[in-house]
């Protein structure tokens, strides 16, 4: 790990042709660096969290007009004296800018290095210091609103609450111990049996949380499937309100996957159309069903859209027979309801009738047409609804971090093992060790308990100028 005592320096902003970049330094020389090379009010005399008109001088040479922010230790993001330099975005200003201010002795940051001297600085904690990364990456609404969640510190002040009592609990083992030889117990079992069981309660809920989390952060795989020629490709289009798929009357158009995102009240949904499923005729055609069955099994949602005006009863239930995967939620969609229609009211209530009563599996179904568009508003609050259905509320902590996930799942096998030494009337010293790693493991989430190779790992995946 390089010397955290340096001053660093980094483009905050995207590199490319724009208005404005932002320049960061952040260390205990940050002020004076940026000063020497400054021209207008002296910055070593200025207020914390003020913005100053000026120019950078290369020498008697005038790089750029700017503006700088000043946040002086410890009121900034890391804790340090931190200047952010507001230049013109031009590749070379940005670049002068900044070998300047190396050659008068910052270093080049490495990436996350900022976020990091956050964390070890105690501006964040280790869960804190993620969700910057999750919020930066956020696309969704729902996304950004879970990342600024755990921002806050959501995760950690739970975390935290439930590594506290478990300390209180261990450290009268502990006692224990020194008192061995005496057989006295300082730690009530049950009382210790009952927090353990609650503690695992919220653990199991985290966990549980995941699913939805990670949905969330990366989007709902949501694949789109049926026989060829039932619409799928003008289905996606529906969905879209563009004509992003080829749409033709002949079957088996769709011979690759055509993906695209769809935000449905502030989620995103990776919507996959696929090849038509059917005996393949060409061997082109073979590939695409077998993407097709591999993209399925991928899915967290599956869409099966069939012609409710042709299908049968019976190729409809061996389709669904074929389908049908734990872990996967289905919804089917009846397509061409218009041409049933046509047919007359009494056809198209009779078909509505035919599959409501059919004694297919207990799956939502929804009734629409495609190419008019009827009812796809319908069609995506089921989709909505589906995915996500009532486990989405504001103030719910999730976990999207699989880091955390195996964290959690460890502290869970450690509560185990302590519910089990307590039935088991193990002595004393396991039931330390036991507690001791699940504690081990919720430090790990906060970052309580730490080392070098896991901080790398962790902010190497951040920008560099974050």
């Amino acid at each position: 790990m390089d010397n955290l005592q340096d001053t660093i320096v980094a483009l905050a902003t995207p590199n490319g042709i724009g208005a404005i970049a932002v320049i960061r330094l952040s260390g205990l020389d940050a002020i004076n660096i940026a000063n020497s090379v400054w021209k207008g009010k002296d910055l070593t005399k200025q207020a914390s969290h003020t913005i100053h008109f000026g120019h950078i001088m290369d020498g008697d040479l005038m790089l750029d007009e700017v503006l700088v922010s000043l946040f002086v230790a410890p009121r900034s993001y890391t804790r340090e004296n931190v200047v952010e330099i507001s230049c013109h975005a031009s590749g070379y200003i940005v670049e002068s800018i900044i070998k300047l201010f190396i050659k008068r002795g910052a270093r080049s940051a490495k990436p996350g290095e900022f976020t990091l001297r956050a964390f070890l600085n105690g501006q964040l904690d280790l869960s804190q210091a993620e969700a910057v990364a999750d919020l930066i990456a956020s696309n969704s609404k729902a996304s950004q609103q879970v990342a600024l969640q755990q921002l806050r510190g959501g995760f950690s002040n739970q975390l935290q609450g439930l590594r506290e009592q478990l300390v209180n609990f261990a450290s009268l083992i502990e006692l224990e111990l020194d008192f061995a030889e005496e057989d006295v117990e300082f730690a009530n079992r049950d009382q210790l049996k009952q927090l353990i069981v609650d503690i695992t309660r919220i653990i199991g809920r985290l966990i549980q949380s995941f699913e939805l989390g990670n949905a969330i952060k990366q989007g709902v795989n949501t694949v789109i499937a049926g026989r060829p020629n039932a619409g799928k490709s003008t289905l996606l289009n529906a969905l879209l309100n563009e004509e992003r798929a080829i749409v033709s009357h002949i079957p088996g158009t769709t011979r690759d996957t055509i993906e695209e995102v769809l935000n449905i009240q502030g989620i995103n949904f990776r919507l996959i159309d696929t090849a038509g499923i059917r005996e393949a005729t060409d061997a082109i055609e073979q590939i695409g069903v077998q993407r097709t069955m591999e993209k399925i099994s991928q899915s967290a949602l599956l869409i099966y859209v069939f012609d409710a005006d042709q299908i049968t009863l019976e190729e409809l239930k061996n389709d669904l027979e074929s389908l049908q995967s734990p872990g996967i939620a289905m919804l089917l969609v009846a397509n061409k309801m218009d041409l049933i229609q046509l047919e007359g009211k009494e056809k198209s209530e009779s078909i509505q009738e035919f599959f409501l009563t059919s004694g297919l599996p207990d799956l939502q179904t929804i009734f629409i047409s495609a190419k008019e568009k009827l009812h796809i508003d319908d069609l995506k609050n089921k989709i909505y609804g589906t995915a996500i259905k009532d486990q989405l509320s504001g103030d719910e902590t999730l976990v999207t971090n699989i880091r955390h996930l195996e964290a959690l799942q460890k502290t869970e096998d450690a509560l185990i093992r302590v519910l089990g030494g307590i039935d088991g009337s193990i002595t004393s010293d396991f039931l330390s060790m036991d507690i001791k790693q699940a504690l081990h493991y919720l430090g790990e989430i906060t970052g309580a308990v730490t080392t070098d190779d896991l901080l790398d790992n962790i902010f190497s995946k951040f920008c560099i100028g974050k």
